[in-house]
């Protein structure tokens, strides 16, 4: 049987979310990893507990050659030097790729190969589409002045890995000098 309710959706693009679906909120202080100085980061928890992002999903329990989608946004600002960004993750099916849309705001995609740690930043903003391939960690950034809002498209059977990342986080930053993004070693800062 059809069900409605996972075959038509709406968007509310002011707001970030998609209606009826469940949302997942992050604090700054669900990314104590995540950002690479410590001390800045310490300090903007000390001023408050802003919501970072947050992530609505449409993820029906089906098939695993199904789709699931996902409507997120990142709100600006910066630790430090280095924008806003979410957790990151890896699939827990590795082979699974995924598409992102950016529908509002200006951000970019940090992908990172999972067995050569090879690292790229991808563009995503309004009208901008980011394939990330299969076995390629990913995070997104918000690099602008307003709310980055884009759309995710991954197979069902995708699943989400986030402890990988925990526990090693990326090789590389997305941070901002003199004004523009740039993408450099976590070692090097």
């Amino acid at each position: 049987m059809i069900n409605l309710e996972h075959i038509v959706s709406r968007f509310d693009l002011e707001s970030g979310i998609i209606h009826g679906a469940p949302l997942i909120k992050r604090y700054l202080s669900d990314l104590d990893k995540s950002f690479y100085d410590k001390a800045s980061y310490r300090k903007a928890l000390s001023h408050g507990d802003p919501l970072v992002y947050m992530v609505s999903a449409i993820e029906p329990d089906s098939g695993d050659g199904d789709l699931h989608y996902g409507l997120g946004v990142i709100y600006p600002g910066k630790i430090g030097d280095e924008y806003y960004l979410t957790k990151g993750h890896l699939h827990a099916w590795r082979p699974a790729a995924e598409f992102y849309i950016g529908l509002k705001g200006s951000g970019m995609m940090l992908l990172e190969d999972e067995a050569t740690k090879e690292s790229v930043m991808a563009p995503l903003g309004v009208n901008q589409v980011v394939y990330v391939p299969g076995y390629t960690a990913h995070r997104t950034v918000n690099i602008g002045s307003e709310p980055l809002l884009y759309l995710g498209i991954y197979p069902a059977k995708a699943g989400h890995d986030y402890t990988s990342i925990a526990e090693n986080n990326f090789k590389m930053c997305i941070i901002d000098r003199n004004g523009s993004p740039v993408m450099i070693k976590r070692e090097d800062l």
